[in-house]
């Protein structure tokens, strides 16, 4: 294969706007011995590629095709490792949604959060038993979202894990969004919830943080009104879910599978800036 052609299949996944994003963000390498330096190292930019392959199909490293993207996928498997360990997603992340409130595609005033359960094929951290799935082993995603559905916050929690536990952790990792003039929000204004997280107790914390609780009450006949802005949580999770690596969780690793949870957050939060 040319090497047009490889340029044109990283260009295509990887384009010059989110590289110029993402590549002053990655670590620096060490400098090359002088006179042992070994072989060249692929470049970052097809590796970035080849892990945005798996995250869109869903195949596994060793069928990333090394002929289109110019490297291995062991090699992009060691990139996703060292660049995850850097944090190098959270704050792509960060940018972006800098990027967003700035040009006025965000609403941090209203928030919504829900959470969504994944079978996990193997073990490790974050996998548990999962009562919504017979009892198989499973992960789940937990998702803040800002009243457009876009992605803000993410974690990781075993299947057996109850979404509520989530909540606080959520609502206190909010981002403080910059990219407008004055003081940044450190809390949305009112909180949007299922009947899942119908605690009392986890209300007073919230109204203890400035955050007006929006949960649907247990025992009540449908029809509160609330899934007027809830959907958007769920929509937020079909974006996520078109990734087809995050439909399953094939990584041991707990880190490795929410690094790739949040690139797919700054993914979504890219094709949502508007066209320069």
């Amino acid at each position: 294969m040319t090497d047009e052609v490889v340029l044109e299949k990283v260009t295509e996944l990887v384009p010059d706007g989110l590289w110029q994003r993402v590549q002053p963000l990655l670590p620096q390498r060490p400098p090359r011995r002088f006179r042992h330096p070994g072989r060249l190292p692929r470049d970052d930019r097809a590796a970035l590629a080849g892990i945005v392959h798996v995250l869109i199909s869903g195949c596994t490293w060793g069928q990333v095709p090394t002929e289109q993207f110019g490297c291995s996928g062991v090699t992009c498997w060691r990139r996703l490792r060292d660049w995850t360990q850097a944090g190098v997603w959270p704050q792509l992340h960060q940018v972006l949604l800098d990027e967003l409130r700035a040009a006025g595609k965000l609403d941090l005033e209203t928030a919504v959060v829900d959470g969504s359960h994944v079978r996990a094929l193997k073990r490790g951290a974050h996998t548990g038993p999962s009562p919504v799935d017979r009892a198989r082993n499973g992960s789940k995603h937990h998702l803040l979202t800002d009243f457009g559905g876009v992605p803000l916050v993410v974690t990781l929690t075993g299947g057996n894990r109850h979404d509520v536990t989530q909540l606080l952790p959520l609502v206190d990792a909010f981002p403080i969004v910059r990219g407008v003039r004055g003081r940044p929000r450190l809390n949305p204004r009112y909180l949007y919830a299922d009947r899942g997280y119908d605690y009392d107790v986890y209300r007073r914390a919230l109204r203890e943080r400035g955050i007006v609780p929006r949960i649907a009450r247990r025992g009540l006949v449908h029809g509160s009104g609330l899934g007027r802005t809830r959907w958007v949580v769920e929509r937020s999770f079909a974006w996520l879910h078109q990734f087809k690596r995050l439909r399953t969780r094939y990584e041991v690793r707990a880190d490795l599978h929410l690094g790739l949870l949040q690139l797919a957050c700054a993914l979504i939060c890219y094709r949502k800036l508007p066209v320069s």
